[in-house]
């Protein structure tokens, strides 16, 4: 007995009790609050549990006691050894720790965190001048004792020059704040800023539309730990980047421009992440198999020379998270795809792509190649695309992937029929796309299963061009909430057991029939239907539905009847090129939103008038309808908050056509082909938030229209040249311009000409 041993050997006393809890307890109590090595020689016991017990008086001793064990069994070694976790896993617990104690919050965003106010102002406190925010903190030059720059993309023109940049000589990190994924950028030599702040080690210029050339003086960073140049225009990267040994993360995702990666990449012998999405990279480095310690890669291409580099070389790789395996086809062997050792790795996404444009010599091969690259089971997201072997290999549908939750078939067009996919007990999004040698979809479909698809609550259907027949099991689809159908033109009709969906969206089945037998109303739950006909739709009582969307090629509908959908929310009509009007017998208290788009035939809404039909109404938008010239004379509904106009006439008109107590705030003005507006539009006195979208021949602005704003946007007016010569109105606290150059140039701080008309504004955002 291990335990009454160490006890005997720290008190020199042999204990007699024969009892183990007494022992235990003795064991406690000599040991609580001491540092102690134990030194356990030629261990042979390979029993955990009596390991595990010995373990727990040994817990209580000070930090920094050791255990040093001696054995010649690898089995007593492997339950002996200590757990040692990565700095990845530390650093997790310390998140998820601050989390805990509501240090971050969760946001409602996925994958983002909000801070209170009070927390901030402590964090800011304890990190005094370490940290430096562009245009939260004091001034916009970078104090010398910075070590942290941040800068959202649109203030990065308030850094007042470079050189406050690289006199911070203590700066460790610099990270743009990216939040809507846009371009910026900044008048600054990117080899001085890699020559003077060579302590650097964190750097993203993630998103830097102007960066083209990465300079060789990149290998001067030699401490660097992580590199971010995603998004910007670099074709290559200098083979001075292998010089940073020390550099854990490489990220490159969206440079369309990149064709390779560096021929150095194998030397960076201490990466742990390498991710490069969405790049023009069609093969790996050579001796990429040497990154050892890599455990994020975002894509392995296999090369068509598979001598030298293929997927034998993920096999010593410990991937985990998410992988794509493209250009598949090139695998000429398939126990390479075996060797790739997939099943062994702990990956939670997998991608797998062959060439769009392959044709296959032998579909064996391509079966045989898939079933090699079977992944773990703790697999949760998986997309096949372009596959060209006619059958799927077991794995995809038996009990091999039992925590599978979502799945992807697309452009498999050599497959004549589809795998038993409701055998999936735990799917619950199902993607089908561009099968084009499926008719019918029947009891293969499903699989033996008493109940098939039980946790499935997303299916889409995409082009799926030959698909005429769709028969589904009684106890088929149990959960299903949201179906997706597009472009499948020869489909004729839906199977009657979908009870539970509340989402409908087809597009382009020029033969599908909506009937009143398609569905079960008792039960149906159908909040949303979204119809791009040609579709053929019994007209009945819909008073299930909440959002309807119509659009595209629906040229039989003239008259769309209202009454039909009592319960209707939101409706959108789009694309309806014979649409006249919108006919309503009784007044309806549920639509709250409107949007009549490109529909160059209507001309009408209800004749008594929306306030009178529509009472509930808050949004409205009229788009590209030039019969329509005017607002009914009843007016409009005095809850109206938001409307998107594109018409001169119904914008001169609206200040007459609102009630005095209107509530609206929003205006959304677009593709008016004007060089500026008339005097004679006036703006209602509620409006606080104007948007100008896409009036490309607009030259300047009158002051009157913006009077009482406190939010203007200005996007996509090329021409526009300048702003009204008495400048912005001082309500006005926040000024968006996007894509307009001429206006963007007048702007720029400090020497733009029209500087000093928006030098008041609290909030400026330029894209």
């Amino acid at each position: 007995m291990v335990a009454k041993t160490i006890l005997e050997a720290i008190t020199d006393e042999k204990d007699e009790s024969g009892n183990l809890e007494m022992v235990h307890k003795k064991l406690k109590e000599k040991l609580k609050g001491k540092k102690f090595l134990l030194i356990l020689d030629d261990i042979w016991n390979q029993r955990r549990d009596e390991w595990e017990a010995v373990q727990t008086p040994l817990s209580y001793a000070a930090p920094g006691s050791k255990i040093l064990v001696t054995t010649r069994d690898e089995k007593v070694a492997s339950n002996m050894q200590s757990k040692n976790k990565n700095v990845q896993e530390i650093g997790e617990e310390y998140f998820d720790d601050l989390l805990t104690r509501s240090f971050f919050l969760r946001s409602s965003f996925e994958k983002q965190f909000v801070m209170h106010d009070l927390l901030n102002d402590l964090a800011k406190y304890v990190c005094a001048d370490s940290c430096f925010r562009l245009k939260f903190d004091k001034g916009n030059c970078i104090p010398k004792t910075t070590r942290h720059f941040s800068f959202a993309f649109h203030d990065v023109r308030y850094l007042y020059g470079f050189g406050s940049l690289t006199d911070a000589k203590r700066l460790r990190s610099i990270v743009p704040i990216n939040y809507f994924y846009s371009a910026w950028k900044f008048n600054i030599s990117i080899h001085d800023l890699f020559s003077k702040l060579k302590f650097l080690r964190v750097l993203s210029l993630n998103g830097y539309c102007d960066l083209k050339e990465i300079p060789d003086s990149v290998g001067d960073l030699k401490h660097l730990h992580s590199l971010d140049l995603s998004r910007t225009e670099i074709q290559k990267l200098p083979d001075s980047v292998g010089l940073l040994y020390n550099l854990l993360i490489l990220r490159l995702n969206g440079c369309s421009n990149l064709k390779e990666l560096p021929s150095s990449l194998h030397k960076l012998t201490k990466l742990r992440c390498l991710e490069f999405e969405c790049t023009g990279v069609t093969k790996m480095p050579m001796h990429f198999g040497e990154l050892k310690n890599l455990q994020v890669l975002s894509t392995f291409c296999v090369n068509k020379n598979t001598e030298v580099i293929n997927t034998k070389q993920l096999g010593g790789i410990n991937l985990h998270g998410r992988l794509s395996i493209n250009e598949l086809q090139n695998i000429v062997n398939p126990l390479d795809a075996l060797e790739a050792n997939l099943k062994n790795k702990q990956l939670v996404e997998l991608n797998l792509i062959w060439n769009c444009n392959h044709i296959p010599d032998d579909p064996r091969k391509e079966k045989k190649v898939l079933e090699n690259l079977q992944p773990s089971n703790q697999l949760k997201h998986l997309s096949i695309r372009s596959y060209c072997g006619t059958q799927f290999p077991s794995w995809i549908f038996d009990n091999s992937l039992s925590n599978l939750v979502s799945l992807e078939l697309e452009d498999c067009k050599y497959c004549l029929c589809l795998p038993p996919l409701g055998l999936l007990s735990s799917l619950k999004t199902l993607k089908i796309r561009g099968f084009d040698g499926i008719v019918s979809i029947g009891a293969e479909f499903y699989g033996s299963n008493s109940s098939s698809f039980k946790s499935l609550e997303i299916l889409k259907f995409y082009n799926m061009r030959e698909w005429e027949e769709w028969e589904c099991k009684t106890t088929s689809f149990p959960l299903l909430k949201y179906l997706s159908i597009k472009t499948c033109p020869k489909l004729k009709s839906l199977p009657e057991q979908l009870l539970h969906l509340k989402e409908l969206n087809i597009k382009s089945c020029d033969n599908l029939i909506i009937s009143e037998h398609s569905v079960d109303t008792s039960s149906l739950e159908l909040s949303t239907t979204s119809l791009c006909p040609p579709l053929n739709i019994f007209m009945t009582y819909y008073d299930f539905i909440e959002d309807l969307r119509i659009g595209g090629g629906c040229d039989s509908l003239k008259i769309f009847e209202l009454d039909f959908f009592p319960m209707l929310s939101l409706l959108v009509l789009s694309g309806c090129q014979n649409l006249q009007r919108i006919s309503q017998e009784h007044t309806h208290n549920n639509l709250k939103v409107i949007s009549i788009i490109e529909c160059p035939q209507f001309e009408s809404f209800p004749g008594e008038g929306l306030s009178v039909a529509f009472p509930s109404l808050t949004a409205l938008d009229i788009i590209d309808c030039p019969k329509v010239k005017k607002f009914p004379d009843v007016g409009l509904p005095s809850n109206v908050k938001h409307m998107s106009l594109s018409s001169l006439k119904l914008i001169t008109s609206l200040r007459e056509t609102l009630d005095v107590n209107t509530c609206l705030k929003s205006l959304d003005i677009s593709y008016l082909d004007v060089e500026c507006f008339p005097d004679e539009v006036l703006l209602p006195p509620s409006l606080t938030s104007l948007t100008i979208d896409r009036c490309r021949n607009l030259k300047r602005l009158n002051y009157k229209l913006l009077h009482n704003l406190s939010s203007l946007s200005l996007y996509h007016c090329p021409n526009l040249q300048c702003l009204p010569e008495e400048g912005l109105p001082k309500s006005i606290s926040s000024l968006e311009i996007r894509n307009c150059p001429l206006l963007e140039e007048r702007c720029q701080k400090p020497e733009g000409e029209d500087w000093r008309k928006i030098a008041h504004i609290e909030e400026l955002r330029f894209f």
